[in-house]
């Protein structure tokens, strides 16, 4: 009987599995095989691209365009007018130099100097004592039309005749003092060196040169206006970030009452062997929004990173050598033809300074495209490096644009070449708005492709 259990369970249970393995689906009883293919078209999405049209010649005429009419002309009349004023400050000072050499006037301050005392130094400092004050009143017209009249006919100064007078006292003062202490040095030299005397000068005025480098803006700019801290405020945290950021060592940014002379904004990083010092300009501050300030400090900074007035001091040096060889040469010829009727034949004799001043004016007007041409460099570097630095190219645009009430905007090639001593309105915009073309796509920087 058990085994009949048994046997029946079993036929039970193998039943009942055939039952569920009849009602399973036929995959499950053939076990695991590949699933279907099928075939898979790929294809590339469109590029899509997003960066803002700008151009760059477009926005440049956009930003000339808002000085224009009476404002332009007005412009470019007082630049324009520079050019003949550098002509007649020539005329002028060899008409000087004339008038003291072929009459009797330079011979008798020497002669006078001689009676004295015997100290060749102590001759030459009093023949420089009365040479300056003569030469600066026989100029004192030309310098008080140039200085005063001619600014206040433009709009461009804000300070009374007195007040002006008050600069003028002050710059007479420092010229008397230098010239006065530097000249017995020059002539101590010339009677020592003689044929070679050229080289000696040339290096007393590189020394100099540097010397005012690093005394001006510490000891000689405050002289002529108030420097006060600037006070507190989120331009300035940004002002000493920015140079923080490019190593410039100043800790803190000075605002100069620089509106009681003028109109002009302007600001500098000047200073030289450790008297760095950031100055902004209180017109700048007045006139300037946030983003045009930094703009120009950007600029300014980035002469004392590039190390441009080391970079000046170097080749105005060369410029100083080959002067000091042109007063040499030009003073050989001049004594030749016309030392009887001056009276004078040697270099030592200090009665021909009257001649070297000359000759130096002389050079330094032929030397014009030069000298400008070294700075107009130095300033473009400085332009690109701040709008690296600061990266508001609009700003750097509009604030050029306020340069406009005593820089010509638009001059011919030429034009520029010869008489700027910083690129034209219409390079450094247009290097602003070619910079901003190339970094539209940038996020700060694309936001603003609709303007100006």
């Amino acid at each position: 009987m058990a085994f009949r259990s048994i046997a029946a369970a079993l036929l039970f249970l193998a039943l009942t599995g055939a039952a569920v393995a009849q009602d399973a689906p036929v995959e499950a009883q053939l076990g695991p095989r590949a699933a279907p293919t099928k075939h898979v078209e790929v294809g590339t999405l469109p590029t899509m691209d997003t960066t803002p049209a700008f151009d760059a010649t477009k926005a440049t005429e956009k930003y000339l365009a808002r000085v224009s009419g009476a404002a332009r002309a007005r412009s470019d009349s007082y630049f324009e007018g520079g050019y003949w004023l550098q002509l007649l400050d020539l005329l002028y000072a060899l008409g000087v130099a004339a008038l003291l050499l072929f009459t009797p006037i330079s011979t008798r301050i020497r002669d006078w100097a001689e009676e004295r005392t015997h100290s060749r130094t102590g001759q030459v400092m009093l023949y420089v004592a009365c040479y300056v004050p003569l030469v600066a009143v026989l100029t004192l017209p030309l310098t008080i039309y140039e200085g005063f009249i001619r600014e206040h006919m433009y709009a461009l100064s804000n300070q009374s005749f007195l007040q002006w007078l008050g600069d003028f006292g002050i710059s007479f003062a420092l010229t008397f003092a230098a010239t006065v202490l530097l000249l017995p040095l020059l002539y101590a030299a010339i009677r020592q060196s003689r044929e070679g005397w050229w080289l000696w000068g040339a290096s007393l005025a590189i020394a100099f040169d540097v010397l005012v480098a690093v005394i001006w803006p510490v000891f000689i700019a405050p002289l002529f206006n108030h420097y006060s801290p600037l006070p507190e405020s989120p331009l300035k945290a940004q002002i000493l970030s920015l140079a923080r950021a490019n190593d410039v060592p100043a800790a803190n940014v000075w605002l100069v009452d620089a509106s009681r002379q003028s109109s002009r904004v302007s600001a500098n990083v000047s200073g030289f062997l450790g008297t760095a010092r950031i100055t902004l300009n209180d017109n700048l501050l007045k006139q300037g929004t946030h983003d045009e300030v930094l703009a120009v400090m950007g600029h300014e900074m980035g002469h004392y990173v590039m190390g441009h007035v080391t970079r000046q001091i170097l080749l105005e040096a060369l410029v100083i050598l080959l002067g000091f060889a042109f007063l040499h040469f030009g003073y050989l010829w001049a004594v030749e033809v016309f030392g009887g009727q001056w009276q004078v034949r040697k270099v030592a004799d200090v009665a021909g300074l009257p001649l070297l001043a000359a000759l130096g004016t002389l050079y330094l007007f032929l030397a014009t495209p030069v000298t400008n041409s070294i700075s107009r460099t130095i300033e473009y570097q400085a332009d690109i490096f701040g709008l690296d630095a600061v990266r508001k190219p609009d700003a750097f645009a509009t604030v050029i644009l306020k340069l406009s009430t005593y820089r010509k905007l638009e001059p011919g090639h030429w034009e520029e070449v010869i008489f700027y001593d910083h690129p034209s309105g219409r390079t450094r915009i247009q290097s602003a708005m070619r910079w901003k073309k190339e970094h539209i796509a940038d996020t700060d920087i694309r936001d603003t492709a609709n303007l100006p």
